[in-house]
C-alpha cells in the first residue's frame, strides 16, 4: 500500500455539486490523475411553470453519501483514506439557499439558478432605477438585474415567504449559495459551522462589489437585504474549516470555486486571453481578462475568475452564459420521449446529415447572454412533413453550438483579440458529433481534454495548493497541460454563415413570447 501511495503522492478530494447531480472525486496531486469517484443524481422539482427547486437536505445528503462511497472505492484500490490531505468544493452558482442558524433547517427549497419566478421581482426592482435600466448596477457588481442572480431570488423569498422574512427580522436567517450551505454543514452546522463563501460565488450574487471584494452597502440597500445574513467572503484557496464527521473527519476544506471558475482553473487558463467553454445543464464561456475587470459592451458578464490565496491577486473574467444546453437534451428525453438516455442523442442525430432546415431555440428560461431577454420562450421552427425526430435531435445539438458562436462573437468584440481555438469541458463534450458541429459552426478548432473532469480538478487544485496544505504545485500543472482530442472545422465559411443567419432569424421569432405575470405568495 505504501508503494501505491508513494506513486500517486498526496491525494485531494473534490465535492462537485451540480444542477443534476452530486459527486465526490479523488485526484492524485502529483499527476492530476482521477483515481476514483462516486456520483448521485439529484431531483429537481417544478412546482409551477418556470419554477425550479431542489431540496437543500437532498443536496447535502447526496454529497455526504458520495464522500463515503468514494472513500470506500479508494480502499478497494489499495489506497488509504489517510493519503487524502484536503477537500475542495465546486458548485452550481447563483442557486439560493436560506436556512435557520439555530435549527439548521432550510427555510425554503433551494431556488435554482435558471428559475424564472422572479420575473415580477425584476420588474419591481427596475422601477427603482433611472430609466428602468437593467445595467444600472454593472459598475458595482458587473451584472445586469435579472432573474439569474442570487440577490433577486433572496428578495423574492423575503417578499413571498413569511417565515424567511421573520427569520431575517429575528436574525436567525442565513443565506448562502450551495458552497456556503455545504461548508456550514460539513464543518459542524449548528455546532460551530463556518458561514463563508469565496469571491467567485460571491461575485454571482449581485451583492459583492467586484472592485473591493466586499459586500456593498449600496447593493444591499438596493435589494433591502441585511448584511448579517450573508456569509463572510474569502479567497478561493485557503483553509476555511475542518470536516466535522464521516470518513474524512478532521480534514481541511481548503478550496471553493463556483463551477465555471473551477473549470477555468482546471483548464489552466492562468494567462490573460485564455478561455474555456463548459457544456453542462447550461453552457458557460469564461475568458481570463487579468487583474483588472473589463466592462462588456455586448451583454457579457464581468465576474471574478479566481483568487488562489488570501494574499494572491484577484483575476477577473468575462463570461458568456447560456441557460439551456444539456437541459435541452434532458427535455427531449424526459418530456418528449425522443430518446431513452441522454447519450442516445449522438447516435440519433448522426442518422441524418443535417437538421433539415429545422432550428430549435431552447429559450425555456428566456435568453441569457448576449440578449438578456426573459420573455423569450423556446421554439422549433422550419418544420415540414420531412422533419423527423433525428432532425430535431440534431437541431438541439446545433442550438448549443449556435449559442456558443454568439458568445464567441461577443467575446471577440469585447477583447479585441479573436480567439483562435476553444478549450472545452463538461459532460456534453463526450459527444463527438457535438464537438465536430461546434468546430464547424465556430470556424475554429475545438480542444477537448482527454480527462473531462476539469471542474472538479480545479477545486482540487485550489484545495491542494492552499497555504497550510501545500501539496499541489499549480505552476507545474500549467507547464504540463492535459492531453487533448482536437476537432477542426470541416465545412465552408459560407455554409456556416448561412446557417448562422437562419439561427439568428429563429432567435428573433422566440422573443417577447411570454407576458410577465405577478406571482402570488409561496405556499
Amino acid at each position: 500500500m505504501a508503494g501505491k501511495a508513494d506513486t500517486h503522492g498526496p491525494l485531494i478530494g473534490a465535492v462537485d455539486q451540480g444542477t443534476s447531480s452530486s459527486r465526490f472525486l479523488i485526484f492524485a496531486s502529483n499527476s492530476a490523475e482521477l483515481l476514483t469517484y462516486h456520483q448521485k443524481e439529484t431531483k429537481q422539482e417544478y412546482p409551477k411553470e418556470g419554477w425550479v427547486e431542489q431540496d437543500p437536505m437532498e443536496i447535502l445528503n447526496t454529497v455526504k453519501e458520495c464522500i463515503e462511497k468514494a472513500v470506500k472505492n479508494l480502499n478497494g484500490l489499495g489506497l488509504s483514506v489517510d493519503d487524502i490531505k484536503a477537500i475542495g468544493i465546486t458548485n452550481q452558482r447563483e442557486t439560493t439557499v436560506v436556512w435557520d442558524k439555530q435549527t439548521g433547517e432550510p427555510l425554503h427549497n433551494a431556488i435554482i439558478w435558471l428559475d424564472m419566478r422572479t420575473a415580477s421581482t425584476v420588474e419591481k426592482l427596475l422601477k427603482k432605477t433611472p430609466q428602468q435600466d437593467k445595467d444600472c448596477l454593472r459598475p458595482y457588481c458587473g451584472l445586469p438585474v435579472s432573474t439569474y442572480f442570487s440577490a433577486v431570488k433572496v428578495r423574492w423569498l423575503l417578499d413571498n415567504c413569511p417565515k424567511v422574512q421573520q427569520a431575517m427580522d429575528e436574525d436567525r436567517c442565513l443565506f448562502g449559495t450551495v458552497d456556503s450551505w455545504l461548508l456550514w454543514n460539513l464543518t459542524g452546522g449548528v455546532n460551530g459551522g463556518k458561514h463563508l463563501t469565496d469571491v467567485t460565488n460571491a461575485s454571482r450574487t449581485m451583492l459583492m462589489n467586484i472592485h473591493d471584494l466586499k459586500w456593498d452597502d449600496h447593493l444591499c440597500r438596493f435589494f433591502d437585504i441585511k448584511k448579517e445574513m450573508l456569509p463572510e467572503i474569502r479567497s478561493s484557496s485557503e483553509i476555511y474549516g475542518y470536516m466535522s464527521d464521516g470518513a474524512l473527519t478532521g480534514l481541511p476544506i481548503s478550496g471553493i470555486l463556483g463551477d465555471q471558475q473551477a473549470a477555468l482553473v482546471g483548464q489552466s487558463c492562468f494567462k490573460q486571453g485564455q478561455a474555456k467553454n463548459t457544456y453542462g445543464t447550461g453552457c458557460f464561456l469564461l475568458y481570463n481578462t487579468g487583474t483588472q475587470p473589463v466592462e462588456s459592451n455586448t451583454g457579457l458578464l464581468t465576474t471574478i475568475g479566481y483568487q488562489l490565496g488570501k494574499d494572491k491577486p484577484v483575476v477577473y473574467a468575462l463570461e458568456g452564459a447560456i441557460a439551456i444546453a444539456g437541459a435541452a437534451v434532458q427535455w427531449l428525453r424526459d418530456n418528449l420521449g425522443i430518446i431513452n438516455t441522454s447519450a442516445e442523442i449522438e447516435t440519433l442525430a448522426a442518422t441524418v446529415d443535417s437538421c433539415g432546415d429545422c432550428y430549435f431555440v431552447p429559450a425555456f428560461s428566456g435568453l441569457f447572454c448576449p440578449y438578456w431577454q426573459f420573455d423569450a420562450r423556446g421554439i422549433i421552427c422550419g418544420l415540414s412533413q420531412y422533419t423527423n425526430k433525428a432532425h430535431i435531435a440534431r437541431a438541439a445539438l446545433e442550438a448549443v453550438c449556435f449559442q456558443t458562436r454568439e458568445l464567441l462573437e461577443a467575446m471577440n468584440k469585447d477583447s479585441g483579440i479573436p480567439m483562435k481555438s476553444m478549450k472545452v469541458d463538461g459532460g456534453m463534450t463526450q459527444n463527438d458529433l457535438l464537438m465536430q458541429l461546434q468546430a464547424d459552426i465556430l470556424g475554429i478548432g475545438v480542444v477537448r481534454p482527454s480527462m473531462p473532469e476539469t471542474t472538479a480538478l480545479g477545486a482540487a487544485m485550489a484545495a491542494g495548493s492552499a497555504e497550510g496544505v501545500g501539496v499541489w504545485d499549480i505552476s507545474s500543472q500549467s507547464d504540463n497541460p492535459l492531453t487533448t482530442d482536437d476537432f477542426t472545422p470541416a465545412v465552408s465559411s459560407s455554409d456556416r454563415d448561412k446557417r448562422f443567419v437562419k439561427w439568428k432569424a429563429a432567435v428573433q421569432r422566440s422573443m417577447h413570447w411570454a407576458e410577465s405575470e405577478q406571482e402570488g405568495p409561496a405556499a
